[in-house]
Order: structure tokens, then C-alpha cells, then sequence
């Protein structure tokens, strides 16, 4: 049993209903104050099982950028050709543009649903904790996205020729470097929520800042493909992934706010 009618919308919430739903936040400003005091108590888990509850029902929105990776890594081989020693040298950057293009295009949805149908409205003035709810959100997102990506790199093996040490490694890669490409995504999306067509501007806002985390993540995989140690810069990305993780949410959490104030 929830604590007050707020938290049975928040949690209750389906992903139809998080595209449909109209803005509520006006009848929820009109809650008596035992409603939003016992709203304010609103848990992890609470939080956690209503966003892990929403993202397995909205499958077809999380599987289309898996697709894409899958298709992008696909079809790059026959169009590059089945050199061996060509496919080895790309197919690490190859994998990784992938994931990158793969990552930026599941971000568009990330708050403007909640948004739109007042999601954001009644955590804002129930007085929750914004940033720990965009830090579920973007945990959650991660693990259906950029997790399952991290696993299905390792077709590189047969796709690229690469070995399997080199998939391994790229694999790690991913998984360090990738929290940090969703941070920064998450900023651009929030950053553009208010726009009309914010959607579009989010990659040319995001790609210019995630340009570095790719450069640093394929060197690290090439040098330890030439018997180098590449344990430094997955360190680095691994820091900056942790610092990200730790920061964005408190100015991802801010920038929602001024959104819906506006």
C-alpha cells in the first residue's frame, strides 16, 4: 500500500500512460498538506520499481537502438569488405561509433514523457528528490541500453575478426566509458526539453562533448591490441564515468526544474 494518492500516480504509471497522460500538476497542487508531507517519504525502491516497471513495458521504445547497433555492426563488414587485417583495424572504432550513435538516439525520450503528463509536476511539488530520480532513470536506461550493448560487442569476434582478448577489453571499454556518454547525452536532452524540436539538437549538442570519451576508449583497445597497457586510460574513463554518475544528476535534476517552471 502506497502512502498517499501521490505516490499511487507515481507509481502506478505505465509507459502508455507516461506518452498520453495529460499535465496533472495543477490538481496536484491542490493536495492537502498530509498528502505532500507523506509524499515527501517516497523511497528508493518505491522509485526504483516504478521506473524499472515502466522501461520493461516500453520494450519497442528500448529495443529500436539496439537494433540499430546491431545493424550498424552488421552491415559494416559487407561494406568495407572481407579484408581481415582492414576489418581488425575498424572494427573496434566500428563497434564503438555504433554504440555511440546507438546511445544517443534512446535519449530523446527520457524526460519529456514525464513532462508532458505531469510525472515531473508532482515530484517537483511534492518536494522528492529530483536527482535521485534522474538518477534511477539514467541507471535504468543504462542497463537496458548501453549494458546490453556492452554484451552483443562481443559479435565482434565473428564479425570483425577481432579475438577474443580484444572483445574482452572492448567489451570493459564500454562499460566504463559509456555512463559518461549518458550523462552528458541526459544534459543535452534536458537542456532541450523546453524546444519545440528539441529532439533534433540533442546529437549536435551531445557528439561534440563525447567525442574525447570515444578517442580515449578506441586508444585504450589499440594499445592493448599492440601488447601495451591501456589500464591508465580505462582508469581515466572509469574516474571520469564515476565523477559524471556522482555531478549530472544534481544540474540534469536543476535544468528539469527550470523546464517546468517554464
Amino acid at each position: 500500500m502506497t502512502d498517499s494518492p501521490l505516490q499511487d500516480s507515481l507509481l502506478k504509471d505505465s509507459p502508455v500512460q507516461e506518452s498520453q497522460m495529460q499535465y496533472r500538476s495543477v490538481p496536484v497542487a491542490h493536495k492537502s498538506l498530509s498528502n505532500v508531507s507523506a509524499a515527501r517519504g517516497i523511497s528508493f525502491m518505491q522509485l526504483w520499481r516504478r521506473e524499472w516497471h515502466v522501461k520493461q513495458q516500453g520494450a519497442v521504445q528500448w529495443l529500436y537502438p539496439l537494433v540499430l547497433f546491431l545493424v550498424i555492426i552488421t552491415l559494416f563488414p559487407l561494406a568495407v569488405g572481407s579484408e581481415p587485417a582492414l576489418l581488425q583495424r575498424l572494427g573496434v572504432s566500428a563497434v564503438w561509433i555504433a554504440a555511440l550513435l546507438s546511445l544517443v538516439m534512446g535519449v530523446d525520450g527520457l524526460f519529456k514523457p514525464a513532462l508532458d503528463n505531469g510525472t515531473l509536476a508532482q515530484l517537483v511539488v511534492a518536494k522528492a528528490s529530483l536527482p535521485l530520480w534522474v538518477l534511477i532513470r539514467l541507471v535504468i536506461h543504462w542497463i537496458f541500453s548501453s549494458g546490453i550493448v556492452a554484451v552483443l560487442s562481443l559479435l565482434a569476434v565473428p564479425l570483425f575478426q577481432l579475438s577474443w582478448f580484444e572483445a574482452w577489453i572492448l567489451m570493459a571499454s564500454i562499460v566504463t566509458g559509456s555512463p559518461m556518454l549518458l550523462m552528458l547525452s541526459a544534459v543535452a536532452s534536458s537542456l532541450t526539453l523546453s524546444l519545440k524540436n528539441g529532439a533534433v539538437l540533442v546529437p549536435l549538442i551531445a557528439l561534440p562533448m563525447q567525442l574525447p570519451v570515444l578517442i580515449f576508449a578506441t586508444g585504450a583497445v589499440d594499445l592493448f591490441a599492440t601488447g601495451l597497457n591501456g589500464l591508465p586510460i580505462l582508469a581515466l574513463l572509469l574516474a571520469g564515468s564515476i565523477i559524471s554518475v556522482l555531478v549530472m544528476p544534481w544540474v540534469i535534476a536543476m535544468t528539469l526544474k527550470m523546464a517546468w517552471l517554464n
